[in-house]
């Protein structure tokens, strides 16, 4: 770390400080206890209000570090926390999608499968998930994040694995049951993970970046299941080897989960060296976010359920996740109507997977380079509306236009990605962030649990109601995001009027969602034009939400 009496030159050696401001309103002296000159021991109740973080800065004192040296710690960051995120996020789509891949080998005719026990087999994975969701985001603010992902890791992968014994409905729907009971703490622990993790900027980026790893496990679990299914073996059959050889897999790999992931920045050992850690916190300020408080806040939780924005996401994430829970489970067999065998409809499946990773990557750019995401997701949107209506429209002869018609659909991956990442980005204290995610998980298990129910087994392979109920979820989608940008617009005016009441500038620029070279230029032209650098971000690591802190901005 550079020292910080020590003049700084250079683009990559611009130093990044903080300076402190009063506020009217009574609070924690967060700034205040960053200076080490004036640090004090707290009462019990002072510590259990403020985020782990402060505690760390304190005994740090003055923080100042150099852009490269930011640079470094976010390399580490991205190879200790991200590296097994996007392992355990890729394993999870295959196990999840296992069933799908066993469909197209003769799943349903092997067990006894009739009238819509196969829908079932995919929607009771996310009845199991909408049960036990109040109970993981419960265990997310008390229990260390990295050992319950890894718990619950270990679990389902034995749960997969047991599916290879199951011979009838029962068999496989419990097995089911139990493998959504343990992944459904996969996601709302990524979203607090990156929260804790990342800048608002930089949060995007890796949102997708997990997400994507669905794209590529539509690519690769695919080729499990063509390899698997060519083994000639008469006592495990080829659903049954799907299910054993994707189970073991996550077993295997829960060694590297436990060696890399930790458990927040305040403890994790790759931070160990030198300054790391306070950087890794530090890094944090300009979001007002915080990182983690292991006191559940009932005030935190009660404003949640009254903010307008929480319901927002929610319909948005149910009218993502119907359509896409309808085509994970029936993907395979929509394709396999087109008239195509078994095993040329398992690779056809491949560049659906990688047509999402390609949609995540680019629209990721897209919005931080803009840095709005309502107008994204909304152009996206249109792709699918367009492949689901040429799908109902073209003669069962015309096998390319039907397939080209499939992958357009396939651009509906990037959505549910691109939300998360924006819902991400406006909520703030811990409790708040944590009940804000166990609502938008709630909200996509019941689209999860209804878009395959909407696929009536009597009408393949047209499927006709499960395409319509689709096409109307993504028209509805399109208008409530134009309606939930214009709510955060006014919600930022609101913060505007709150500022100049307390006698600060009304206007200020999220420097959040800018890069570190785009941060600096901003601050340089401050100097230049003698403005008054006010730091707005004082109150970051006090654990407040986002309507008590009016330094808070929402993005757009």
């Amino acid at each position: 770390m550079s020292d910080p009496a020590a003049p700084v030159s250079g683009k990559d050696d611009v130093s990044i400080a903080t300076s402190a401001y009063e506020e009217s309103k009574p609070s924690l002296d967060v700034a205040h206890l960053e200076n080490g000159a004036h640090a004090h021991h707290h009462t019990l109740e002072e510590i259990k209000e403020l985020d782990e973080a402060a505690l760390v800065l304190e005994e740090a004192g003055n923080v100042q570090y150099s852009i490269a040296e930011d640079r470094r710690v976010l390399r580490k960051i991205d190879l200790w926390v991200l590296t097994p995120m996007l392992l355990v996020y890729f394993l999870q789509q295959m196990d999840k999608s296992s069933v799908s891949y066993a469909s197209v080998f003769n799943l349903q005719a092997e067990t006894g499968l009739v009238g819509n026990q196969y829908a079932w087999l995919t929607s009771i994975v996310y009845v199991a998930q909408l049960v036990f969701q109040p109970l993981s985001s419960f265990a997310l603010v008390k229990l260390p994040v990295g050992k319950w992902v890894l718990f619950n890791v270990f679990c389902w992968g034995v749960c997969v694995a047991c599916m290879g014994a199951a011979k009838n409905f029962a068999g496989l729907i419990t097995a089911r049951f139990f493998l959504g009971v343990f992944e459904a703490t996969v996601a709302p622990s990524f979203i607090a993970i990156t929260q804790m993790w990342w800048r608002r900027r930089e949060q995007t980026y890796r949102t997708i970046s997990w997400n994507a790893s669905n794209g590529f496990a539509s690519i690769f679990g695919p080729l499990v299941a063509f390899g698997v299914g060519h083994v000639n073996n008469r006592n495990i059959l080829p659903y049954q080897g799907i299910f054993i050889f994707l189970g073991c897999l996550t077993v295997a790999c829960c060694p590297i989960v436990a060696f890399m992931l930790p458990d927040n920045p305040t403890t994790a050992r790759f931070l160990k060296n030198g300054n790391d850690r306070v950087i890794a916190i530090e890094r944090l300020r300009s979001g007002n976010m915080g990182t983690e408080n292991k006191t559940w806040k009932w005030s935190q939780f009660w404003e949640t359920m009254r903010d307008v924005k929480t319901w927002l996401w929610a319909l948005l994430l149910f009218l993502v996740a119907c359509p896409s829970g309808g085509i994970s489970a029936f993907g395979g067999l929509i394709v396999q109507g087109f008239g195509f065998d078994s095993f040329t409809t398992i690779l056809f499946q491949m560049p659906f997977g990688a047509i999402t990773v390609l949609s995540i990557a680019v629209t990721s750019w897209v919005t931080n380079k803009i840095k709005l995401r309502f107008p994204v997701i909304a152009f996206m949107a249109l792709f699918p509306i367009a492949g689901a209506v040429a799908i109902r429209q073209l003669p069962r002869n015309n096998q390319a236009g039907l397939l080209t018609a499939y992958y357009m659909v396939s651009f509906l991956g990037c959505l549910q990605p691109l939300l998360y990442s924006w819902s991400n980005l406006n909520a703030s204290g811990h409790t708040k962030k944590v009940t804000t995610t166990a609502i938008l998980f709630i909200a996509q298990c019941v689209g999860n649990i209804v878009g395959p129910q909407v696929y009536l087994a009597q009408e393949k392979p047209f499927y006709y109601t499960g395409i319509a109920v689709d096409l109307g979820c993504w028209c509805a989608l399109i208008f409530v995001i134009l309606g939930t940008a214009a709510y955060l617009h006014y919600l930022n005016k609101k913060q505007e009027k709150r500022r100049i009441a307390a006698g600060r500038p009304g206007h200020v620029v999220d420097t959040s969602i800018m890069t570190l070279e785009e941060v600096e230029k901003h601050r340089q032209h401050q100097i230049a034009t003698g403005q008054v650098e006010i730091n707005t971000n004082d109150h970051a690591f006090e654990d407040l939400t986002d309507f008590q802190n009016m330094d808070f901005m929402y993005v757009l």
